[in-house]
């Protein structure tokens, strides 16, 4: 299949604002762009029309294969959003004969007996993609978020965005504002969220740990919540995070993985996902500042070019053979050592670091799988309509690749 014509004949806003400020790390974007449907292709489930847990690439007599294993809620859900901004025929030659809309409804239908992150993707995939409604699981999105019961942040930030898509469709209110509140009374001082967002719960060992994905997506639901409620407070706290993320990047542009609620610091900083890099980290940043908050672009950029000039090994992480971008850097340690070492001495005080580390676990290690999350991210991130803002100096709508 063939989605250069596309793609890459028409670039988005994102993607010019993008070559702009590093025309190297918007090509790469566009490469990764045009053939993302065929790495979503190589995870598709076509008797389930759901996606696999990851696709992995295992080296044989025969050279590299592809094996997908497992299968995962979220993932068909966050494929519908990405894939929902190609054109038809291009979601159906990788969905063999499906649309992003039918992969939203389907997500929809097996989210409910999930749990609660399936259920809020899929409820915004419905919203979005198909302008449905999904009562049933708002209903219990909604009980959700008014109950005390612990809830993971990235469930929390998703249920906002959901309610917030949805809220043209139906009753949404109460929903965004429980969800904002949670998320306002977790965040740290130094603008870091914990992994779980429950108030009046126990502290442990860990309990002072958030992971990068733990910090974008409460950004991008704050930052969507303050322009769909006007709430300034919102916004302040999504500069916070992303205020917090950027002093802490990498000097290649590396998005560290675990960070200290109490202080801000980094906790850990490997593995370093790819999917950090080209998609997650641009959905939140683009988000962010379209709603009127303070402009990253400059550290979305240097991350996105960490993709191509990463320091830590000397592998392309882009296979361009079957579309996809291998998973992460990481350590070289048995099991997750780094993380338990890492945590356990700041837990005794914020700030500490182990010295010899990076030499006794080097991060050399690339991790040869591709999770179907990265690739719909990458979509959805980069070829969303703008935020509208009023009064906010905008690019143009559409270039041609190369003028």
């Amino acid at each position: 299949m063939s989605t250069e014509a596309s793609v890459a004949a028409t670039w988005s806003d994102r993607l010019v604002s993008l070559d702009h400020l590093d025309p190297i790390g918007a090509e790469l974007v566009g490469r990764l762009l045009t053939r993302a449907p065929e790495g979503l292709a190589a995870a598709y489930l076509p008797e389930s029309g759901g996606f696999a847990q990851t696709v992995r690439g295992h080296v044989g007599e025969f050279g590299l294969t592809l094996h997908r294993e497992g299968s995962n809620v979220r993932y068909a859900a966050m494929v519908a959003l990405g894939l929902a901004h190609l054109p038809l025929h291009e979601q159906r030659d990788a969905l063999e004969g499906r649309t992003a809309g039918e992969v939203a409804r389907l997500a929809t239908r097996h989210a409910l007996r999930a749990d609660s992150g399936a259920m809020a993707l899929a409820a915004w995939a419905d919203a979005e993609v198909n302008g449905h409604f999904a009562e049933s699981l708002f209903l219990m999105l909604g009980r959700m978020a008014a109950s005390p019961a612990p809830l993971a942040t990235v469930d929390t930030a998703w249920l906002v965005i959901a309610g917030i898509a949805a809220a043209r469709l139906g009753d949404t209110e109460a929903l965004v504002e429980h969800g904002c509140r949670r998320l306002l009374a977790q965040q740290g001082a130094g603008g870091i969220f914990p992994h779980v967002v429950a108030p009046g719960r126990h502290p442990s060992w860990r309990s002072h740990v958030g992971s990068f994905a733990d910090q974008v997506y409460p950004v991008q639901a704050l930052a969507r919540a303050a322009l769909h409620t006007g709430e300034e407070r919102l916004l302040a706290a999504a500069n916070r995070t992303a205020d917090r993320l950027c002093t802490n990047q990498g000097t290649a542009g590396q998005w560290w993985w675990h960070y200290d609620v109490r202080d801000g610091s980094v906790v850990e900083r490997y593995p370093v996902y790819s999917a950090h890099q080209h998609a997650m980290a641009p959905m939140a940043i683009l988000d962010l500042y379209e709603a009127g908050g303070h402009d990253h672009r400059e550290h979305l950029a240097s991350g996105v070019r960490w993709l191509a000039e990463h320091p830590e090994v000397p592998e392309d992480l882009v296979c361009g053979r079957f579309g996809l971008v291998w998973r992460k850097v990481g350590r070289r340690e048995p099991g997750k050592a780094a993380r338990v070492v890492a945590t356990t001495a700041t837990s005794l005080r914020p700030g500490v670091h182990v010295p010899g580390l990076d030499r006794a676990l080097p991060p050399i290690r690339v991790d040869h799988e591709c999770r179907p999350y990265e690739l719909a991210w990458l979509l959805h991130a980069w070829l969303s309509t703008p935020l509208a803002v009023p009064g906010t100096p905008r690019p143009s709508a559409l270039r041609t690749a190369g003028s």
